[in-house]
């Protein structure tokens, strides 16, 4: 039945020292090998992509990756064109060490684009793969490309190939119920198989 009328709902004044909710981890899907790859997927349709730009200094890429919890950000240019991505692992790693050491660089003038990983050496998975796909598929791409995240692509109205979501290893081992000790990618699918057992 239709409701007509709607009454309203009951207001009273916000208590001084209120605080407001974080996201809990602990209430994404739980979720098991065999479950659907869809379910440990970001969704770009409904959660907002995280992007920066080239020329963004890497101390500030960082700064958003832990303002927003994600550990991997899409670089794209002021068309909303995807560059490519940068990970905490690109920053926190030896990439920057390198280009101080070899180039010359100081570490604020390192930015995005230098470490980055470019669009054209991204490998992306079809959207339409990931609705057959299991979490096992899904980490076993992740394990044989030796990444910690992978894209998701569709189609969009005008037919480009358009990012839909985003795979990652943190994220998956926190709906297996794993929590990872380690960023490097090795050791992180050597823990999440140690958790899992054979």
């Amino acid at each position: 039945m239709d409701r007509k009328h709607f009454s309203p709902l009951p207001q009273s004044p916000l208590k001084s020292g209120a605080t407001y909710y974080m996201p809990d981890p602990t209430m994404a899907t739980r979720v098991s090998l065999n479950s659907p790859a869809i379910e440990v997927m970001t969704d770009l349709r409904r959660v907002g992509a995280v992007t920066v730009g080239p020329d963004t200094a890497i101390d500030i890429a960082d700064q958003s990756m832990k303002i927003h919890s994600v550990r991997a950000l899409i670089v794209v240019d002021a068309r909303r064109r995807v560059l490519g991505i940068i990970t905490a692992t690109d920053i926190l790693g030896e990439k920057p060490l390198k280009l101080t050491h070899e180039c010359g660089f100081r570490h604020d003038e390192i930015t995005v684009q230098h470490i980055m990983t470019l669009a054209e050496r991204l490998d992306v998975i079809e959207m339409r793969d990931v609705l057959l796909a299991d979490v096992g598929h899904v980490l076993e791409t992740l394990k044989q490309s030796a990444r910690q995240h992978a894209l998701v692509v569709d189609q969009d109205a005008d037919n480009r190939q358009t990012i839909r979501g985003i795979f990652s290893t943190t994220q998956i081992a926190r709906q297996l119920g794993i929590t990872l000790h380690t960023a490097e990618v090795g050791r992180s699918f050597a823990e999440i198989e140690a958790a899992i057992g054979p």
